[in-house]
């Protein structure tokens, strides 16, 4: 089992305080279901901004709540550090999602959430034509996704972190083995999609949030896996994300690298911004060494494209190494924390 967070007394009867509120329980409910902004919360409380801004300072205050800019917009999400997202969910839980005004709560959520999807789709649809070019030179993306979830869902975990999260795909197949999931991305046009396909996918354990991949909004030794898919090859620095990914990983930590193999199909220099034409061995390899990581795994998956433009796509899987440096004891007591 997961170990459960313990706290002192006076941050917990504080923290009960701040929830000691219809508006503010209400607002959590919310935010249970994925991030909002304040206008969201404005919209669907049916209240007014300074009030909503106010529940949402003392929540913060607490921290019970985060919050994060994107552009001109900023977003609430749930706690991230464990006891108080515990705390959170356990309260959430015992409210009756059928009675009023919890109901209409989510009658209004539901249309909010319906304009981002349709937003999303219009970007998407708009897209797709070259998108699924790019697919049909290389293996079926389920071929890929299956193995992912074969060598990461051994058992559950803690946190995820998916660098370029793009739709959020990563974070929606692997959402069954995290408790707390996190996709940075500098676009907001993809954070857009992403959101929208958590929210069709009922996903609410996963938020994404602008980033940059080269400096990512997290802490040192937060997350048990970190993810970078198709990611890579749109970079000048590589080896720079995989850095920023060793430095964000837990002791034992995994890293999950998926990418292109070196390949000649110069269109996707040319027209879609591919910096490298995929990656050898050594130069993966190196890079994690630079980060202190080992390689356990390596795939590779043929190509099913036309002739002179083909993709062979190939999956890396690295641990970070200071598991290997602590005595058994030590190794023992951090297997029986992060395991179930």
């Amino acid at each position: 089992m997961l170990t459960r967070p313990l706290t002192d007394l006076e941050t917990f009867v504080d923290s009960l305080k701040a929830v000691a509120e219809s508006s503010r329980m209400r607002i959590l409910f919310l935010l249970s279901r994925g991030d909002l902004t304040v206008s969201d919360l404005t919209e669907i409380l049916n209240q007014s901004q300074p009030r909503v801004s106010r529940h949402l300072k003392v929540l913060l205050d607490e921290r019970l709540i985060g919050r994060y800019q994107e552009g001109s917009w900023a977003y609430f999400h749930l706690a991230e550090q464990t006891f108080e997202r515990e705390l959170v969910s356990g309260l959430i839980s015992r409210i009756d999602s059928s009675q009023s005004p919890v109901d209409r709560d989510l009658e209004r959520l539901e249309s909010v959430k319906r304009r981002r999807q349709e937003r999303a789709a219009s970007y998407f649809q708009s897209n797709a034509a070259s998108w699924d070019r790019i697919r049909s030179l290389h293996v079926p993306e389920e071929a890929v996704e299956h193995s992912i979830v074969e060598l990461i869902g051994e058992k559950p975990f803690r946190s995820m972190l998916d660098l370029g999260t793009g739709t959020g795909r990563m974070l929606e197949i692997l959402s069954p083995f995290y408790q707390h999931g996190i996709g940075v991305d500098m676009s907001r046009e993809m954070l857009a999609i992403a959101r929208a396909k958590l929210d069709d996918a009922g996903i609410t354990n996963a938020q994404v949030r602008q980033g940059d991949i080269y400096a990512p909004p997290a802490e040192r030794d937060q997350f048990d896996l970190v993810t970078i898919h198709q990611v890579l090859h749109y970079l000048d620095q590589p080896g720079r994300a995989i850095a920023e990914a060793g430095r964000v990983l837990r002791p034992s930590g995994r890293l999950l690298i998926v990418d292109f193999a070196p390949h000649e199909v110069e269109f996707l220099r040319e027209d879609h911004a591919h910096v490298r034409l995929g990656f050898t061995e050594r130069q993966i390899a190196d890079w994690l060494e630079e980060a202190a990581l080992d390689l356990e795994t390596t795939l590779e998956f043929e190509p099913q494209g036309i002739a002179g433009e083909n993709l062979t796509v190939k999956l890396w899987l690295a641990r970070d190494r200071r598991l290997l440096v602590a005595d058994t004891e030590h190794s023992h007591h951090q297997e029986t924390e992060l395991s179930a």
